[in-house]
């Protein structure tokens, strides 16, 4: 598999969900993961790296920025390469954030919907890898 490679950068505002999600990600073999506990951190620890995150995986929801404007800033800077929302929204307005990120020529593979799965997420890199 391809875990291992990619470089994660992982926004969720909540404690508990962001040490939950991190804690997936590493049992399904992820281990290098970024937290960040909002937009802010996010962008500090985008800029202080030394090279695009592979992926943005980001909660819609975020108490400073939308994950959607986050994604849309950090791609128009080059620092990701693909972007995930991760979310508890219905799936009507998670459909209506993929078209919104495709009329803006977002890089987002899709939305997922907490809590996080392992085939789902896979999937979606798989798709991306294609």
């Amino acid at each position: 598999m391809f875990e291992d490679d990619l470089r994660i950068l992982l926004v969720e505002d909540h404690p508990f969900q962001l040490r939950a999600t991190q804690c997936l990600l590493e049992s399904y073999g992820f281990t290098q993961l970024t937290p960040a506990d909002s937009a802010e951190g996010a962008m500090q620890q985008m800029f202080r790296a030394a090279q695009p995150f592979d992926i943005l995986l980001c909660d819609q929801c975020l108490p400073d920025l939308s994950g959607l404007e986050l994604i849309a800033c950090a791609s128009h800077q080059g620092l990701i390469r693909q972007a995930i929302l991760l979310s508890s929204l219905a799936p009507a307005e998670l459909d209506g954030l993929k078209q919104l990120a495709n009329e803006h020529r977002l890089p987002l593979l899709g939305c997922l919907v907490k809590p996080l799965k392992q085939s789902e997420f896979l999937n979606l890199l798989t798709l991306d890898r294609l």
